[in-house]
């Protein structure tokens, strides 16, 4: 699923390429085509991205909501565009640019209330200029639930999803298995600035590498896959710190990856 900087990074590009232009919109698999045709040949005021969602406000104060979910994608490209094929969603033309989008968890046009209502439900996005770390410590130092489940509830913290939860966690030293109520305030602080960090280094290289040069393998040059991450995807690899074999389990649906050298135990 993507994670925050990649919705962020969505909302910029798409903002560059339709932005203050009528949008022709059709929905060649049909899903939403009444949706399509009422906000077809609308001007694009603006695109807000918050956490995993993506707010596209159209003129005539109505909106369209994408949620990618496990499976959704955007392409996009210039000139005539292809011959539309498979479970195509919706398709965006304005000017020279088109975007396509295949299968997503929600496409669906929306009114101010109804995107004020899942913003509610939703806890601060770390990429955004207005958000509240004190909101999610509040909910985060309450709970009893691991800190590696809260990391990964949208309720709590936006954005965030299964790459970052495991890799911010071992930057912080932080076991996943930490009740959240017993997490102390000045590591909270520490890990609400790592995780603004790391998402907005996201955003800027369109990647997630959480890895410092001096835990690589290769030092210098560009950052190789096998280099990006500390411990995610690296069950039975040895700890780039400590060589003690990676860990993995479920953990709020998804596999958890952690050093128990580094990340001790509660």
């Amino acid at each position: 699923m993507p994670e925050g900087h990649t919705i962020h990074r969505l909302a910029r590009d798409h903002a560059a390429l339709i932005k203050d232009h009528p949008v022709s919109m059709v929905s060649p698999q049909g899903r939403f085509a009444s949706g399509a045709e009422l906000l077809s040949g609308r001007v694009l005021e603006g695109i807000e991205p918050y956490g995993k969602h993506l707010f596209y406000a159209f003129s005539g104060d109505v909106l369209l909501h994408v949620h990618l979910g496990l499976y959704g994608k955007w392409t996009t490209g210039f000139g005539a565009p292809p011959v539309p094929q498979g479970a195509l969603r919706l398709r965006m033309t304005a000017g020279k640019a088109w975007l396509d989008l295949r299968g997503p968890t929600a496409c669906e046009v929306y009114q101010p209330d109804e995107k004020a209502a899942v913003l509610a439900r939703l806890g601060p996005d770390p990429l955004r200029k207005d958000a509240d770390a004190e909101r999610a410590w509040t909910r985060i130092s309450r709970s009893k639930a691991p800190v590696g489940q809260l990391l990964m509830d949208q309720a709590v913290l936006a954005g965030i999803g299964n790459v970052y939860r495991a890799e911010v966690l071992f930057r912080a030293g932080l076991s996943p298995f930490l009740p959240g109520h017993d997490v102390r305030r000045p590591a909270w602080d520490t890990l609400w600035e790592d995780i603004r960090a790391v998402m907005r280094a996201g955003v800027k290289i369109g990647q997630i590498v959480t890895t410092r040069s001096q835990d690589r393998e290769r030092r210098s040059g560009a950052v190789s896959r096998e280099d990006a991450h500390y411990v995610y995807r690296r069950a039975g690899l040895p700890c780039r710190r400590c060589g003690t074999e990676v860990r993995t389990q479920v953990m709020a649906a998804r596999n958890l990856f952690w050093c128990a050298t580094c990340q001790p135990p509660p």
